[in-house]
């Protein structure tokens, strides 16, 4: 496996969590592919969503379903600054993942996160694993504990 997907195994080891790490023979970097590698709905797709903030420049997780779209206002009332599409590169900085592969958990550096309630809806989720092909099965209240986010209406 990769550095990336080691760090997340690790990472979601450290918060208690007993996840497989899959491969897919396909890529898995938009939640249409993800849903169709893991048999799954695309509402229980986890998009990991990073924002830079308008003023602080501190990168911001939104941890949304695969269905749904973030409403910008209401998530930078949420995280109290307008928010802006992050720079790839400096998202790969940061969090140690290329866009598409960017988990909930393992980052390089702390990034703040919010969670869509909608996610905790379901009996289970499909999330990154920190490449394009790598996902991982686990309850939405068990992402939301490990990847210390606050739960609210994103979308």
């Amino acid at each position: 496996m990769s550095k990336s997907v080691n760090r997340v195994k690790a990472a979601a080891e450290a918060a208690g969590l007993s996840v497989e790490i899959l491969r897919m023979p396909d890529s898995t970097r938009t939640a249409a592919e993800a849903a169709a590698a893991c048999g799954c709905d695309v509402t229980q797709i986890v998009k990991s969503l990073i924002f830079k903030g308008g003023e602080t420049g501190a990168l911001k997780l939104l941890l949304v379903s695969g269905a749904n779209q973030v409403d910008l206002e209401k998530a930078a009332a949420l995280v109290g600054e307008p928010l802006e599409r992050a720079d790839p590169r400096e998202v790969r900085e940061i969090t140690g993942f290329a866009i598409g592969g960017v988990s909930p958990l393992g980052h390089l550096t702390p990034v703040e996160t919010w969670m869509d309630e909608s996610l905790l809806c379901f009996e289970t989720v499909w999330a990154a694993a920190g490449a394009p092909n790598a996902v991982f099965e686990v309850t939405g209240d068990a992402l939301k504990n490990a990847a210390g986010a606050t739960v609210a209406a994103l979308s």
